[in-house]
């Protein structure tokens, strides 16, 4: 097991957490281009995640985690993109599996899930996906037992833990559980096989006669979750918004690099380096401008995530909705964003820039897969009946 930095006991936790961060990017960034042709299990990058101790990012401090605000692991997670969206993704949601347990989990189960997540350094792996209901819970003597298979199931290979949901007939609803990802008749098939982020670990998770207790589930068949816990959806929607953002932004900066070292100008320019080119300052001028907003849309949808998170049980539906809208705006610009950058910069870079050595190529397919996890175009149609009709979205789990 990895050495853990002990970030949580330095004078300024910010300076130790902007350090771990900083040095996480220079090693997933130093073989990201090697590993995105490769494809597989990054277990050493894993291992790099777990030893910054950034894996108690979000874990409150009176449980032993660092107790970071909602836009400090956002910031993070974006920084993380711009490297290696990959393991970004693999980042992000282990910290979407905690707010799980922090949003549907009782004290008990906060208490001794995130306690042991920071003593045994546990990975957390998603088997959670709410359209595969192929996973079914039976009643037993004390609990349930799980039979099925979800698919889309991130970060999976290589966890501790998993957060899963499976479909109870009786109630017509779904159970959320969280259990060791080891437990006898549990089983993780690596094969996410997409042209893109192929290092997220996405495989299918078989369950097989896996008895869940009472005491493990956070949400049982039949409940009604309360509006605070319905956040949850806002923050794997502002996950991926960052995601994309550090897509577009590790895309740009790359692009740029590659341009003031590298880039001929053009015959016709008249000028001796293709940086002073001014229709290719033009260009990233226009680039620039996408990004921008989806920076200041993401980080506004952030603060008020964060906000109405410490409202507790006394968040409103309105107040949900407001932060619903404020996260489908963000990740509709970022989507924009990450695409049209890792697209365009082929335009400005030349022939040259598509060699596989580069790699560039990795920062349109990230977007290209991740983007479609669920279609932008139900946020624009979210954000359209809202500046109308002023109606907020009804909460799932993609909204």
């Amino acid at each position: 097991m990895s050495q853990v930095l002990p970030l949580s006991r330095h004078a300024d936790a910010h300076e130790r957490i902007s350090a771990a961060t900083a040095t996480l990017v220079q090693q997933l960034a130093a073989t990201a281009v090697e590993r995105d042709r490769a494809g597989g299990h990054a277990a050493t990058e894993r291992e790099h995640i777990r030893a910054s101790g950034l894996l108690t990012l979000t874990i409150p401090r009176e449980l032993g985690g660092l107790g970071a605000d909602w836009p400090t692991f956002f910031g993070v997670l974006r920084q993380l993109a711009q490297a290696d969206s990959a393991l970004a993704h693999l980042f992000g949601f282990h910290h979407l599996q905690l707010a799980g347990v922090l949003l549907y989990g009782n004290a008990d189960q906060q208490r001794t899930l995130l306690r042991r997540t920071v003593d045994e350094q546990l990975f957390w792996g998603n088997a959670l996906n709410p359209l595969d209901k192929r996973a079914v819970a039976r009643d037993v003597d004390g609990g349930f037992v799980i039979d099925g298979i979800k698919s889309f199931a991130s970060g999976s290979v290589g966890s501790d833990q998993l957060t899963i949901s499976a479909w109870h007939e009786p109630t017509q609803t779904a159970l959320i559980a969280a259990l060791p990802t080891r437990r006898d008749g549990v089983s993780v098939q690596a094969d996410w096989d997409a042209f893109g982020q192929r290092q997220t670990d996405s495989g299918n998770v078989a369950f097989n006669a896996v008895r869940i207790s009472h005491d493990e589930v956070l949400q049982a068949p039949g409940v009604v979750p309360g509006v605070r816990a319905t956040l949850r959806s806002q923050v794997a929607q502002l996950i991926m918004a960052n995601l994309y953002l550090g897509i577009g932004l590790g895309a740009f900066d790359e692009a740029r690099h590659y341009t003031r070292e590298s880039s001929k100008p053009w015959f016709a320019s008249g000028v001796a380096q293709a940086g002073d080119d001014p229709f290719i300052q033009h260009r990233y001028g226009e680039l620039w401008l996408l990004l921008r907003p989806a920076i200041a849309l993401a980080d506004a949808a952030a603060l008020r995530l964060d906000q109405a998170l410490r409202q507790g049980p006394a968040l409103t539906a309105a107040e949900r909705g407001e932060v619903a809208i404020a996260v489908a705006e963000a990740k509709v610009l970022s989507h924009r964003a990450g695409i049209e950058v890792s697209s365009q910069l082929f335009e400005l870079t030349g022939a040259r820039s598509t060699s596989q050595r580069f790699g560039l190529d990795r920062f349109w397919r990230n977007a290209r897969v991740h983007t479609l996890h669920d279609p932008v175009d139900y946020k624009l149609r979210d954000i359209g009946r809202y500046v109308l009709s002023g109606q907020i979205p009804e909460p799932t789990a993609y909204s």
